[in-house]
């Protein structure tokens, strides 16, 4: 589980985010990425809609990219807020294939830090 610091709750966050934020589209997801502060946790968003599946294959989609954004923060990921959309295809994707997609969407150009204010 993600600790509270690196969850985003709020749904204007999610709003903000996702409304300003630079994305990137793979096979499986979307992510949308927007900058904070330097030096600040990274914060994760999961939006799993029931066009994935089932509650069981909807969880099972959150539980990999939470694994994933789990992984990411071990590596070092900071100062980025990241909301992932699952696709309707997630569910029957590969947990390789969701993890390549969300570490090249944090390792794009678009995940670098945006000027104070904005």
């Amino acid at each position: 589980m993600l600790a509270k610091a690196n969850r985003i709750t709020s749904a204007d966050d999610y709003r903000v985010i996702v409304r300003r934020g630079a994305k990137v589209a793979g096979a499986h997801t979307v992510s949308y990425l927007r900058s904070r502060e330097s030096g600040t946790d990274a914060r994760f968003g999961f939006i799993v809609s029931k066009k994935v599946g089932t509650a069981v294959r909807r969880n099972l989609v959150r539980r990999r990219l939470k694994s994933v954004c789990h992984e990411a923060l071990a590596d070092g990921a900071r100062g980025v807020d990241v909301v992932v959309r699952a696709l309707p295809g997630a569910a029957e994707a590969e947990w390789s294939q969701l993890r390549a997609e969300v570490l090249e969407a944090l390792s794009a150009p678009a995940a670098v830090p945006l000027a104070k204010g904005r």
